[in-house]
């Protein structure tokens, strides 16, 4: 009788944690995130309950310290990158300026910015994070979200580019709307590359 009292509480608990979960209308959580949300102090308390909800397949471990109701395959990767990092982040650079066609060259890698430097592998893709200062990183200009996902817009995603790399080859330069991309550095205070504007006619 016990036992079944017992069984049939922690199955209460399970319910009431799970819908917490729905509630927040996320897909992708870090150990300490579902620590402050099912109130659980103790270490050992939150890596064995996440240890149970794994093998049930409750959850689904992507990520060192990282969680999610689905598996990581079912996660969109620009999402999935980000939440790795764990910090402002957001998609730009090559990933942008490949998806709108001004690079011609397969990228194999999801190009992300944030406050750190570092190459990373999570579910099966492969990103670089660029780091970037902070007084440029946290002005939002250009910087557009979508399905909870900070993503670059294309003049965002080329001032950040010859930031980082001022003589970067642009395989489709015409598509680029020049005179929006030099008041977007002025506004970010990035530096004016003269050779930028002559060669984009």
């Amino acid at each position: 009788m016990y036992s079944v009292r017992v069984s049939t509480e922690k199955n209460n608990i399970t319910q009431r944690r799970f819908s917490e979960l729905a509630r927040l209308g996320e897909q992708v959580f870090h150990a300490g995130d579902l620590a402050v949300l099912w109130r659980i102090s103790k270490p050992n308390t939150l890596y064995t309950t996440l240890k149970r909800y794994t093998d049930a397949g409750l959850l689904f471990r992507v990520f060192k310290g990282l969680y999610s109701i689905k598996p990581s395959k079912d996660i969109d990767p620009l999402l999935l990158g980000i939440k790795v990092l764990h910090r402002f982040a957001y998609v730009s650079t090559e990933t942008v300026l490949a998806r709108h066609g001004i690079i011609l060259q397969d990228i194999h890698y999801i190009t992300i910015i944030s406050s750190v430097s570092k190459r990373f592998k999570a579910g099966g893709n492969d990103y670089r994070c660029r780091r970037l200062t902070d007084r440029f990183l946290y002005q939002k200009t250009g910087i557009e979200v979508s399905g909870g996902i900070n993503s670059a817009t294309l003049e965002r995603a080329v001032a950040d580019m010859l930031h980082f790399q001022p003589n970067y080859h642009l395989d489709n330069r015409k598509a680029v709307d020049w005179p929006r991309v030099k008041k977007l550095q002025l506004r970010l205070g990035y530096k004016l590359r003269t050779q930028n504007y002559v060669t984009a006619k």
